[in-house]
């Protein structure tokens, strides 16, 4: 018997799995894939305190390495369904049944894709959805980056630092990326397609141009070796709804000020709670919840 498992190893999940292991806590953290999540496929990370800039896979592991001291951290290991009370939980993985006092769930989001055609066909053939980890392939190609956000930028700015001529398409008529961002595009020239949509990725064996649409239904097709898509993420929240877990009406899992569900005993924290989806929130997050296990275990 665990006193607490944490289902989810980003941020939020690593930092309840150090703040529990370092109160004492029996702490084991369960992902279904390698530990990280989505953070690691972060090019640059430059508003974590105390850290100039970093990428998102360093951090993760400085951050995974710090946590192993305490807790126990069990990788390629998939919950499926959360049963039972609190003090008596049962998390049902595929192999195995794990007993915990206490629950926290901290599943992270998924990057959202784009419904057009040849999306699905040219996945991982110039279709991708994370510049760190395939940036280097288009050394000296043209390449677009989908999206306005904070994402979408730090994509683009990142693939243009490392020699990738890269443009960006955005449905709107402006970014909605923080001010400093939309400055260091201007500064690095990244060309945007203004109120464009992607309708058609084009290729035979991998991508070889991008079919787009503007407001007025005109089409434009622009050559280029890579898409990258940037627009934004949906919570992984299937645990939840499995557990009966209450979810708002977006999937986000709600919580309290403790970041406890409505279901005692089980917390939520980072970015399946919606809200501000920065890393060093997921890791208050964390904080808050464990403290709060900490002091019922007392």
């Amino acid at each position: 018997m665990y006193d607490v498992i944490i289902i989810g190893s980003g941020p939020g999940g690593l930092t309840a799995g150090l703040y529990a292991g370092r109160a004492g806590l029996k702490t084991v953290i369960l992902d279904k894939k390698v530990c990280g999540g989505t953070v690691n496929t972060s090019p640059l990370i430059e508003n974590y305190p105390g850290i100039d800039n970093i990428t998102g896979m360093e951090l993760t592991k400085n951050m995974a390495l710090q946590t192993k001291k305490y807790a126990e951290i069990l990788e390629y290991t998939k919950v499926k369904k959360i049963t039972g009370n609190v003090n008596n939980f049962k998390i049902e993985c595929d192999n195995e049944v794990y007993e915990s006092k206490y629950v926290v769930i901290a599943t992270g989001t998924t990057e959202k894709t784009l419904d057009a055609e040849g999306i699905e066909e040219f996945s991982g053939k110039g279709v991708s959805y994370c510049a760190v980890c395939d940036g280097n392939f288009f050394t000296g190609q043209d390449v677009v980056v989908v999206g306005g956000g904070n994402s979408a930028a730090v994509e683009a700015l990142y693939l243009n630092r490392i020699g990738v001529n890269c443009s960006m398409i955005h449905r709107r008529d402006k970014l909605r990326c923080d001010a400093k961002l939309q400055e260091d595009l201007k500064k690095n020239n990244v060309n945007i397609y203004w109120n464009s949509q992607v309708k058609r990725v084009n290729g035979t064996d991998r991508v070889e141009s991008v079919t787009i649409t503007d407001d007025n239904e005109e089409e434009k097709t622009i050559d280029v070796s890579g898409i990258f898509i940037a627009i934004g993420t949906e919570p992984n929240n299937k645990v939840a709804i499995e557990s009966d877990i209450k979810c708002d009406a977006a999937g986000y899992i709600e919580v309290d000020e403790n970041m406890q569900t409505q279901t005692e005993g089980i917390y939520a924290v980072g970015d399946v709670t919606g809200g501000v989806k920065q890393i060093i929130v997921a890791s208050g997050q964390a904080a808050i919840a464990i403290t709060d296990i900490q002091h019922k275990l007392m």
